[in-house]
């Protein structure tokens, strides 16, 4: 009866950087694309800053800092995969700014990345966003060839 009076919890997941949009099947890596880790979306961007896509708690930042998990309010559980094959470069090329286990809100920078360095190891850039445990949930996903704003731009909403 109440519930009116409660506030409603943002159910959307946000670009964790700025840039065009890429559907998740199109994304070259066979573990993407085949959605073996979860459905999602990727994305193609030319900054050097990769954002919180929700707010939320950041769950685990790789040892290799080239992806992050973050825990939504609702409980998704979201994984920010910067690159492809970056695990390779070892944490060379990306620079930790937000702890895990720190509380963010959304457009929050996570990790900051080198281009000169990505560039110099012929790094590709697109960076999926998986939902891991999306089984509980009624996901809708934006399309692909879209132009986000991190932070800003919704990609994701669970109905």
């Amino acid at each position: 009866m109440f519930d009116m009076f409660k506030k409603k919890k943002d159910n959307d997941l946000y670009a964790p950087v700025t840039g065009e949009t890429i559907k998740l099947e199109d994304v070259p890596d066979k573990m993407f694309a085949d959605k073996l880790m979860g459905d999602g979306i990727a994305f193609k961007f030319d900054g050097n800053i990769v954002c919180a896509p929700c707010d939320g708690e950041i769950s685990m930042i790789a040892n290799t800092l080239h992806a992050f998990g973050i825990t939504a309010a609702n409980g998704a559980e979201i994984l920010v995969h910067i690159g492809l094959d970056t695990v390779e470069l070892n944490g060379h090329g990306f620079k930790e700014i937000t702890k895990a286990g720190k509380k963010v809100k959304k457009g929050t920078p996570i990790i900051e990345i080198d281009r000169d360095i990505m560039k110099q190891n012929n790094v590709n850039l697109i960076t999926p966003m998986i939902i891991t445990n999306g089984d509980g949930f009624n996901i809708d996903i934006e399309k692909g060839n879209t132009q986000v704003i991190a932070g800003e731009s919704r990609v994701i909403n669970f109905k």
